[in-house]
């Protein structure tokens, strides 16, 4: 039987149970979209199990299930619970690792409450790599559950300067996923900022980008030293493979977003 399992295997929730394989835990993965499934299967082994239905894949784990859904926010997470609820037993955990409105984790808190089964809405930072070698971890929702999840949230989590790992159980309902729509809104407002600056560097001052990597790295020594600040300079001074001009040339001047900036404002 397996001791984790991860639904949705999009390259977040791939690379999330290759993480969790990687620390000497067992996975099953499933999807309702075959072909991920299929491209997950490529890494299969004793400790990491694909499943191709949604039977097969709680039948795998060992209780109490610990299942965390890695998929698009909304909707779909609603449909995946409908789908779960018939084939779990009462204790059974269940994470939503994806970016969800805290009040729909508040609901959705209260819901699964109401069958027995413990609910945990986590927010995770780091992106695809982030998932793959250490992500933030911000879980909120039923406390007794984290304490049984934790174990594996420590070991799959990023490591800090002092080697502890970065998760910390925020509070109850949604307060992960309010810690995790906070944490987006300040670091949107930071890349506007750096944005900004650029813009001013470039038009006003009349800076190149190269010049422009400079600036970012110095100011990265100093009292703004932060990842944001350090990819700065490294996309700034990056050279096009195709032509001889900078890639930051190329890039377009537009953005998506999925709505935790914008929540954060309301």
């Amino acid at each position: 039987m397996q001791q984790f399992g991860i639904i949705g295997l999009s390259v977040m929730g791939k690379n999330l149970a290759l993480n969790v394989r990687n620390n000497g835990f067992s996975v099953s993965g499933f999807s309702i979209d075959k072909p991920e499934v299929d491209a997950f299967a490529k890494y299969e082994d004793d400790k990491l199990k694909p499943t191709y239905s949604w039977k097969e894949f709680v039948d795998s784990l060992e209780k109490p299930r610990k299942i965390l859904i890695q998929i698009a926010a909304g909707k779909p997470v609603d449909e995946t619970l409908q789908k779960l609820l018939p084939l779990l037993d009462k204790g059974d955990i269940l994470l939503d690792g994806g970016n969800s409105n805290f009040h729909d984790t508040n609901r959705r808190y209260h819901e699964m409450e109401q069958h027995g089964i413990h609910f945990i809405g986590m927010g995770v930072s780091g992106g695809e790599e982030g998932a793959l070698n250490g992500p933030a971890l911000m879980p909120g929702g039923d406390e007794d559950a984290y304490k049984k999840v934790a174990p594996i949230l420590e070991a799959i989590a990023a490591k800090n300067s002092e080697g502890h790992p970065c998760v910390s159980f925020i509070g109850p309902e949604g307060s992960g996923h309010y810690v995790k729509m906070v944490h987006n809104g300040i670091e949107y407002g930071i890349m506007q900022e750096f944005s900004e600056v650029y813009d001013i560097l470039r038009k006003v001052a009349g800076k190149t980008n190269d010049e422009m990597s400079a600036i970012f790295a110095h100011w990265n020594e100093g009292l703004v030293k932060a990842y944001l600040s350090e990819i700065t300079a490294e996309v700034l001074k990056q050279k096009d493979d195709l032509t001889p001009d900078h890639v930051i040339d190329h890039i377009l001047n537009i953005a998506s977003y999925k709505g935790t900036g914008n929540w954060m404002l309301e």
